[in-house]
């Protein structure tokens, strides 16, 4: 973080500033940002930090939840607001220059964060890596900026059973994001819905797109090309997650916080990674690009149970689509064959 980001920060979050008596002065709003800072960016532990402030463990304790809370309350509806129709149109526009995929308007998938085992909590929060974590879901625009997150759920839950029951998930359900009407896509007059692109974990509907079964391709060609272009799209949720964990390096180790104060410390570090995706330190999209490799709306429906028919007919319009002169991309075929003979 740039010094000027850190001051403007500051400035941006007068709840930082406490109530001081005529025996003890406040701990200066520049000194608890920093406090917190210091935890969540390189990973120090609450001790260590306590220790290079010459504060207790419990005071250090107390500064990074009160500021992480109070971080998220105050820039969540400027840096991660509601989107709008013309933001999801703008999204959908990005995402068709930058990943070559139309009608996009967010990629999503699902973090484990990992943290020490809470007392008599059972096997909840124990995960299918047999570590025991809280899950941060979320939906992330072709820039890296997260949309929209959830977080809280319990790590033993699958990415697709956290969405179906996810604000993000019921939104959709309830028909209340305000995403555009279907729209044609590039070149074509075919028209399809605005769609979500996620991993196998994730539903298939007429608005969320999944890739093909990687273990019943064989030589589909059609539909290998479809997956390596819905690869290029939704690899940029994993992108973000890691550039959130480079940058908070917090989520290099296990959190020693309990479930209730993880959440606001893990809304804290998504929204801060929003605030700061414009600082020059940050690594900016373009930099450090790799070739992605194959891997195998009108009324919205509601979320579970069985996929609906539109939606397989919505993704063989795609998988033509790509196939097609209108949408296909230079470097597909070769990437494809590529992946196919490492494979």
């Amino acid at each position: 973080m740039s010094a000027n980001k850190f001051f403007e920060l500051v400035n941006t979050l007068p709840g930082l500033q406490k109530q001081e008596t005529n025996y003890r002065k406040s701990i200066s709003p520049m000194e608890r940002l920093a406090v917190t800072l210091k935890v969540l960016g390189h990973g120090d532990s609450i001790y260590t930090t306590a220790c290079s402030y010459r504060m207790g463990e419990s005071t250090v304790r107390g500064i990074v939840f009160e500021t992480s809370k109070l971080i998220w309350e105050t820039l969540k509806d400027t840096w991660m607001p509601k989107p709008t129709e013309e933001t999801w149109l703008r999204n959908a526009e990005r995402f068709w220059t930058l990943w070559n995929y139309p009608n996009c308007i967010g990629a999503i998938d699902g973090k484990h964060v990992v943290f020490e085992k809470p007392r008599k909590s059972g096997s909840l929060f124990f995960n299918y890596k047999k570590e025991f974590s809280i899950v941060l879901l979320a939906l992330v625009d072709a820039d890296y900026r997260f949309i929209t997150v959830d977080v809280g759920s319990y790590g033993r839950n699958s990415d697709g059973g956290i969405f179906r029951s996810s604000s993000l998930g019921k939104s959709l359900a309830n028909g209340t994001l305000n995403i555009p009407p279907p729209k044609a896509l590039p070149y074509s007059e075919v028209t399809v819905p605005m769609v979500i692109v996620g991993d196998e974990a994730f539903p298939l509907l007429t608005n969320s797109m999944r890739p093909f079964p990687g273990a019943y391709l064989g030589d589909d060609v059609p539909k290998k090309i479809y997956n390596y272009r819905h690869s290029r799209a939704r690899r940029v949720s994993e992108n973000a997650f890691g550039i959130l964990a480079k940058k908070f390096r917090i989520y290099g180790k296990k959190f020693s916080f309990q479930p209730e104060t993880m959440d606001y410390i893990i809304l804290a570090t998504t929204i801060l990674h929003n605030f700061l995706r414009d600082d020059k330190c940050c690594w900016q999209p373009g930099e450090f690009e790799m070739d992605a490799v194959t891997e195998g709306l009108g009324e919205i429906p509601g979320i579970g149970g069985n996929n609906p028919r539109d939606a397989f007919e919505i993704r063989d319009i795609y998988m033509a689509y790509f196939m097609s002169e209108a949408g296909s991309v230079p470097w597909q075929w070769q990437a494809t064959l590529s992946a196919q003979r490492d494979t």
